[in-house]
């Protein structure tokens, strides 16, 4: 397997195409309501955390980085609030276009993914749901199938219960329960900017400005999960984050099994 070479097969490629079609059919349309910001979360029946791995250099990539926008911040027909993160894989920056939100770190946690699901390499786009359900990003059928496939499953207690940022430091408390006995848990920190706009220049994009939503900027294990009334954690930010700036931020955390596995609880805070 090699893990840094994008995939583009005669299986995978004809999918993504056929989904053009399926952006204009109403009757696909996920259910939606309460666009981001969602401060009442936690009201909520659940959370569902998907993940898209995404590339500005893959001409495959913005139908599914234009379904991430459409559900990012809004609730499914289950009631399950959908928070989002866009992790822009590195294995694309050699081939015509550098992308600027690009890190080897979720190249990384692709691969991890991968062989958690034991497919033979990587790909993009691709869609993770709640780290169970694994599909071609865009596949608005295999969404809604996973969404309905989470909502009956148990979510541990996670609530940010508060968040500032000093300086280049993010500290934010959060509170824990309900943990399973004898599973081991990862805490992760993500802070996302909420909407920004590329213009590529080179590439197979070429020409075009693509827009993204909640895109990481810094992704974090925060180490073992413990149940808590209360702890405090911080993070360091990257010298480019702005704070002030118009696009908006948010503060995602989610416990997740060890070894890329199943994640139990999820919960998020505009910064």
């Amino acid at each position: 397997m090699s893990p840094r070479f994008p995939i583009k097969t005669p299986v995978a490629l004809p999918v993504v195409r056929s989904l053009l079609t399926l952006l204009a059919i109403p009757s696909l349309l996920i259910a939606v309501a309460h666009p981001r910001p969602a401060p009442a979360m936690n009201a909520l029946h659940s959370v569902v955390l998907v993940e898209l791995f995404t590339s500005e250099g893959c001409s495959s990539c913005p139908p599914a980085d234009e379904l991430l926008q459409q559900i990012n911040g809004r609730s499914t027909p289950e009631g399950q609030l959908i928070v989002g993160i866009s992790e822009h894989v590195s294995y694309w920056d050699s081939l015509g276009w550098k992308d600027p939100f690009s890190s080897e770190f979720y190249t990384n946690r692709q691969s991890e993914y991968s062989q958690h699901f034991g497919l033979g390499s990587v790909y993009t786009p691709q869609m993770v749901v709640n780290g169970r359900e694994q599909f071609v990003g865009g596949d608005r059928r295999a969404l809604t199938a996973a969404f309905s496939s989470e909502a009956s499953r148990r979510q541990i207690q996670l609530h940010i219960t508060a968040a500032q940022v000093k300086g280049n430091q993010l500290t934010f408390s959060y509170s824990a329960a309900d943990l399973p006995p004898k599973k081991k848990l990862q805490l992760f920190a993500v802070l996302v900017d909420d909407s920004v706009r590329s213009s590529v220049h080179r590439g197979e994009n070429s020409g075009r400005e693509l827009s993204h939503v909640s895109v990481a900027r810094v992704f974090a294990s925060m180490g073992a999960l413990h149940p808590t009334e209360q702890q405090s954690l911080s993070l360091s930010l990257p010298t480019s984050f702005n704070a002030k700036a118009s696009t908006g931020h948010h503060l995602i955390l989610f416990a997740q099994r060890s070894g890329a596995g199943g994640i139990l609880g999820v919960d998020t805070r505009p910064i």
